[in-house]
């Protein structure tokens, strides 16, 4: 528990000093963190989908039809 109380005053220690900068620093490292997994993740499943239908058989596709 001291640790907590260590870690929350060091922060806001530096926090008071630095303006707030920091802050907004983690907040944008967060985010830039946030979108590049997203972004490997859709990178990802657009790679998975696009060699799903390039490697599949024509015979074991189903015809589109439409209502």
């Amino acid at each position: 528990m001291n640790f907590l109380h260590l870690a929350c005053s060091t922060c806001r220690v530096s926090m008071i000093e630095g303006g707030g900068d920091a802050a907004g620093y983690s907040i944008f490292a967060l985010l830039v963190v946030i979108l590049s997994v997203l972004g490997g993740v859709g990178f990802y499943m657009i790679r998975i989908i696009s060699r799903g239908d390039k490697d599949l058989d024509p015979e074991l596709r189903d015809d589109y039809v439409r209502d």
